[in-house]
């Protein structure tokens, strides 16, 4: 029997919120234990805990557990361990990450909201543990308060569930008697907004929170209780969903399948009840293996068998209500109706090819994104404009790229060459004159090198100092005061912006932008930033991993052909970027924005997270 039980695979899920005192020192642990075991799966190491999902044998697992209780950091740790079968569905697998082993480090163990300057709620004021059995008994009695000391009123019981909308489609709480509040979000970052817009409703009542495992409640809590007086009664389900179908097999109070961020993709009490719905045609449906997603945001849908058709276009309802597909069915199929414990955002962590959109799928964006566009050292809007034509005509349908010129004018420079040797003579005569300067358009930078003193606003020709340098980026240091200034003028005026893309020098120009968006009395504002060929200009003092701007990272990797800005340097502007919201694309050409396939496909799907 023992050896029986040696061979069956296990799921094994947990995190702590706990000071870590070395986190590499942990992350080597990790990484020696995992590899020695055989394990495979995520684990999140930052210096306010850990986060992990492992699968193995269940032997393995066991052994995982023991070793980590070792750790006095570990105490208290509601180690979640199931057994299933092994992966059968490769694809699945590999994008739960089941098909290696990945350990990072990151700023912090949930990004509980994308905006830059948010400052995480403290764990230690999370809402109070309520056991799976104490949970229930609250729901059975609901309609009572917690106590009668102090109440002017009768408080309400609200139910909150803290999961994205995909995850609730195919199973939540319902209980008579009790609210329960769908936020209907893409995403766990986008929870602190729809608190601060529902605050008024939470106020003053008891909410009971709950989530797959219990990680993201600590958070979402502790910023509902960070709110002050009227918030103060904030509980959460100890252990997530995955405990309470645990203690209650038949699901008590919980309806239809608990999603989970692993291969098993979900997991259901005896209760054999279907609550979701095929997107398309409205019959019950709940089975997400077929890892069906909406063209625009990458949410994944339910569409059944019978529906699924390949090359189809899915529109989610969210995108759906705000007007950007054709057909409302969905909304009404949908009315009648954690990811365990590591949080995972399918919409940034997954880039497939994006069709064309067409009027015959009644698919429209209900308006474009306007993208400011930088242009490179030495260059112009217009020639700038000229280089991108290809890549404008490919996202007309969903951008409009919007030209200036940087605020520096550059003097024309003018290379001496050789004329053609005669009479045998080896000498080189060089030549004389440069061409008009009136035939020539000028050029401008958003950086200049410290001792530049401009060309008066007249196209003057200056012969060049050396041939051509690719390290002269490295120079290019002064100047970014003037830049900001100008722009914010360009933003006042022509504005506003979705995003801005920046090529080579104008990259390195919006990375300092991503440091300026945001800030108090600020003038600048975008939602996400394009690098192309960048660099990392004034930037030595900023912490890896430290913008958080979501983000679209485009170079030449090290076999590419680009001799202006080196692959390990547009590698290091976008290490600079908060790792779960940046996206990066390395091609195999120069000095260039790819627009061909699979690389203009990609750049789709980044943009189409922002429609």
């Amino acid at each position: 029997m023992a050896g029986n039980q040696e061979e069956l695979d296990g799921v094994l899920l947990y995190y702590k919120y706990a000071s870590v005192p070395d986190v590499q020192e942990l992350a080597n642990f990790y990484e020696s234990n995992c590899k020695s075991l055989g394990l495979l799966g995520r684990v999140r190491l930052a210096p306010d805990g850990v986060n992990v999902t492992v699968g193995g044998k269940l032997s393995s697992l066991e052994k995982h557990i023991a070793m980590v209780k070792l750790n006095h950091l570990f105490e208290g740790t509601d180690f979640k361990l199931a057994s299933c079968h092994c992966p059968t569905n490769n694809r699945i697998a590999k994008e739960c990450g089941f098909t290696s082993l990945s350990i990072r480090v990151v700023k912090e163990l949930v990004t509980f909201s994308s905006h830059p300057l948010f400052k995480s709620p403290t764990i230690s004021n999370a809402g109070k543990h309520l056991s799976a059995v104490e949970f229930h008994s609250v729901l059975e009695k609901a309609g009572n308060t917690f106590e009668n000391e102090g109440s002017v009123h009768q408080k309400k019981f609200l139910l909150l569930d803290a999961r994205n909308l995909y995850e609730t489609r195919i199973g939540k709480f319902q209980t008579p008697n009790v609210e329960t509040l769908d936020p209907k979000i893409r995403q766990y970052s986008d929870l602190p907004a729809w608190i601060d817009n529902h605050s008024e409703h939470l106020q003053g009542n008891y909410v009971l929170m709950y989530c797959t495992g219990g990680i993201r409640c600590e958070m979402a809590s502790s910023y509902i209780r960070s709110k002050g007086v009227g918030f103060e009664n904030v509980f959460q389900l100890f252990g997530g969903i995955q405990r309470y179908l645990e203690q209650f097999p038949d699901g008590g109070f919980f309806k239809g399948k608990n999603f989970v961020y692993d291969h098993r993709i979900s997991v259901g009490s005896s209760d054999k009840d279907i609550i979701g719905s095929c997107l398309l045609c409205g019959s019950p449906y709940d089975d997400y293996s077929s890892r069906c997603r909406c063209t625009y945001c990458r949410m994944l849908v339910l569409v059944c068998g019978s529906c699924q058709m390949a090359g189809a276009t899915y529109v989610c309802e969210l995108c759906q209500k705000n007007g950007k597909g054709g057909c409302s069915k969905t909304e009404s199929m949908y009315d009648n109706a954690d990811a365990v414990e590591l949080e995972l955002s399918t919409s940034s962590q997954h880039t497939t090819s994006f069709p064309e959109l067409s009027s015959r799928h009644g698919i429209r964006p209900s308006r474009r994104l306007r993208i400011l566009c930088l242009h490179g050292f030495r260059q112009s809007a217009s020639n700038f404009k000229g280089r991108t034509a290809s890549l404008a005509k490919k996202l007309k349908k969903i951008a409009e790229l919007v030209f200036v010129d940087a605020p520096y004018e550059l003097p024309l420079i003018y290379r001496p060459r050789p004329t053609e040797p005669c009479d045998n003579s080896v000498a080189l005569e060089l030549q004389q004159s440069p061409p008009p300067a009136e035939s020539c358009k000028k050029k401008y930078a958003w950086l200049v090198a410290p001792e530049f003193n401009g060309s008066g606003g007249i196209a003057v020709w200056k012969i060049a100092d050396e041939p051509f340098n690719p390290l002269q980026y490295q120079q290019q240091i002064d100047g970014f005061d003037v830049s900001l200034t100008y722009l914010k003028t360009v933003f006042s005026q022509l504005g506003p912006f979705d995003g801005v893309l920046g090529f080579s020098q104008g990259a390195a120009i919006a990375a300092l932008l991503c440091m300026e968006r945001g800030r108090k009395d600020a003038e600048i504002d975008f939602r996400f930033v394009i690098l192309c060929s960048g660099f990392a200009p004034n930037l030595s003092k900023v912490k890896r991993g430290s913008i958080n701007c979501p983000s679209l990272h485009i170079f030449g990797n090290s076999q590419g052909k680009d001799r202006q800005i080196a692959c390990h340097a547009s590698m290091e502007l976008a290490g600079l970027f908060e790792e779960g919201c940046s996206v990066i694309i390395e091609h195999e050409s120069g000095h260039i924005i790819p627009t061909q396939s699979p690389y203009i496909d990609e750049i789709k799907s980044f943009l189409l997270r922002f429609l």
